[in-house]
């Protein structure tokens, strides 16, 4: 997908009630919702992913945004680097390295639902972010330094999924012991230094954006390890 180009008009778009600047990576994700099984391990990212976007969208109707348009944008084309590794995985191709263990261990009986949800989590955070925060600098015409306002904003939004993690998906103490490696998961990942990391990696691959060889370089690499950190959260656990 064409992203710089094709979410032009949703930024522009006036605030109105669903906020159709997100609107349509909002609706595509609620057909995934009607679609797929309830177990299925990106239907589990995918229902508390949606709920965030959801909540952006507010946000930004809201006024809560002093630069709107920054954080549309950042929250358009993150989004869209979730659903471009849909639609690949979907027409049988191979999504980046980050998102195919998900993809892969979707339907395993042996993975629980919190794992699928911190897969995804990593996958979209570690890898998706920096690439969405270098696609709004090229289409705004910016440094990253001008968009870390609403790259903090959106990020305190994102905490909002580790919320829903523990409310949704936490075993009671009735199975604790039979959790415990999920538990042990759920303190190895941190959704906050996953963060610092995008934020690094993305300044990082704006400063050598000029040298398109190392650029790739880096971009495979980053996406390896967080592929790699992802299949490890997908261990089965029974």
């Amino acid at each position: 997908m064409a992203q710089t180009e094709e979410f032009a008009a949703h930024v522009d778009a006036p605030c109105g009630p669903g906020d159709p600047s997100v609107g349509p990576a909002l609706e595509r994700m609620r057909v995934f919702r009607s679609h797929w099984p309830e177990r299925d391990g990106v239907a589990v990212f995918n229902r508390m992913y949606l709920a965030v976007t959801e909540e952006l969208g507010r946000r930004i109707d809201h006024g809560e945004f002093p630069d709107r348009r920054s954080a549309v944008t950042l929250g358009v084309l993150f989004a869209e680097r979730y659903l471009d590794a849909v639609d690949t995985a979907t027409a049988g191709s191979r999504p980046p390295a980050c998102w195919r263990p998900l993809f892969q261990y979707r339907r395993h009986p042996g993975v629980r639902p919190l794992q699928f949800a911190l897969a995804g989590i990593n996958a979209h955070i570690g890898h998706d972010l920096a690439l969405a925060v270098v696609d709004t600098c090229r289409t705004l015409g910016c440094e990253p330094a001008l968009l870390e306002g609403a790259f903090d904003r959106v990020g305190d939004i994102l905490t909002l999924l580790e919320e829903r993690i523990r409310e949704d998906l936490m075993p009671g103490p009735d199975l604790l012991e039979i959790a415990d490696p999920v538990t042990h998961l759920l303190g190895s990942w941190s959704l906050e230094r996953a963060r610092d990391g995008a934020w690094s990696a993305a300044r990082l691959l704006w400063s050598i954006r000029a040298l398109p060889s190392l650029t790739e370089e880096f971009t495979e690499r980053l996406d390896a390890t967080v592929g790699l950190v992802g299949r490890c959260l997908l261990t089965p656990c029974r």
